[in-house]
């Protein structure tokens, strides 16, 4: 791991988001506290002219130490790393080419350093879906980025302490949810939730609720085939392998009567169908975790905020449970890597 001779710390890498949203508002104000830093060392990929544009918008005081390079982190302090030196125009509150291009940037060299073994982790501030298109981001968002960029298969998950729901189908259009979901599908996301349960949250018997895909599940083909023909005899098959996987629920009778309260995951059909009770149930709290990667990632479950950027409105709340997220999974894996690796010695 970085700098393990100098400091045990986790090494947070954290790339801004959009310069014109409020990423970096709750970035700064998390790292006002200085108590956070007996918890990590982070690591900002930015601009000190951006940084400091937002610090004296927003009347903050949070100390900065610039680094040029990563080999010069210090720990018990906020670096950044600055990977560009020009003026960047900021737009507060707008989506602007800039806007994408810079958060592109940060982005990108967070992730290389991830890559390298030069942090830890990856905490990535809330970016615009459209104005971050480019040849080099052709992706709906960060998880198929990441994805793309990483060893393994992606599994979004929200998530609070009382509910993690992961996503079957992730950022495609409602139109070819259905034509999408395939027994295969389904079982390698679960395959992915199990594990990254295990791996990720200490969990060592997962039970994994599935969502149906059509209202009542279907209703026995009155409202849709789908889930009698595919996603009850995938569950069925998945259960013979000895997973603890459950379902299909109906989704709105399964938030409704709180059941998700029994089970360690939740796996939606589509998009909306987790992240809409998701969001109403923990908005401000939750935390997007990117699993089945072989490195972590973590973002607040929130936006760009573009409507309240540059206003000091922003809650923390999300951004600073994103980042003790991140370090307890870092933990978490790492002991269970260690301990699969004892358990091979042994045999």
């Amino acid at each position: 791991m970085p700098n393990t001779e100098k400091s045990n710390k986790i090494i947070v890498g954290i790339s801004i988001g959009d310069i014109n949203g409020i990423g970096l508002e709750v970035i700064l104000k998390t790292f006002q506290d200085k108590r956070m830093f007996d918890f990590c060392t982070p690591v900002l990929f930015g601009s000190n002219k951006v940084v400091s544009f937002h610090k004296k918008n927003l009347n903050l005081n949070t100390s900065i130490h610039g680094i040029q390079s990563l080999e010069k982190v210090v720990h018990n302090k906020m670096n950044l790393l600055n990977i560009w030196k020009e003026e960047v125009k900021i737009d507060l509150g707008k989506a602007t080419p800039d806007g994408g291009k810079y958060a592109l940037k940060s982005l990108s060299s967070a992730l290389e350093a991830l890559k390298n073994n030069q942090i830890d982790v990856l905490l990535t501030a809330p970016i615009n879906k459209e104005n971050i298109q480019s040849k080099e981001f052709d992706f709906p968002g960060h998880t198929e980025y990441l994805e793309d960029n990483l060893e393994g298969e992606s599994l979004m998950i929200l998530m609070t302490d009382e509910l993690r729901m992961g996503l079957i189908t992730g950022h495609i259009p409602i139109s070819k949810v259905a034509e999408t979901i395939t027994p295969e599908l389904i079982t390698k996301k679960v395959e992915i939730m199990e594990h990254s349960l295990k791996q990720d949250f200490n969990i060592s018997k997962p039970k994994i609720a599935v969502l149906g895909l059509n209202p009542h599940c279907g209703d026995k083909g009155v409202i849709g085939k789908e889930d009698d023909e595919i996603v009850r005899p995938t569950i069925a098959k998945i259960k013979e392998s000895g997973k603890m996987v459950f379902g299909p629920y109906a989704a709105d009778g399964f938030f409704g009567s709180e059941t998700y309260k029994q089970f360690d995951g939740v796996l939606a059909m589509y998009h909306d169908q987790g992240l809409a009770p998701f969001k109403a149930l923990s908005f401000g709290n939750g935390v997007n975790f990117t699993a089945g990667l072989n490195k972590i990632r973590t973002s607040p479950d929130h936006g760009t905020g573009f409507d309240i950027a540059g206003k000091n409105k922003a809650n923390t709340t999300s951004f600073e449970e994103a980042l003790f997220t991140s370090l307890k999974v870092f933990r978490n894996r790492n002991e269970y890597i260690e301990l699969e690796s004892n358990r091979l010695k042994i045999k």
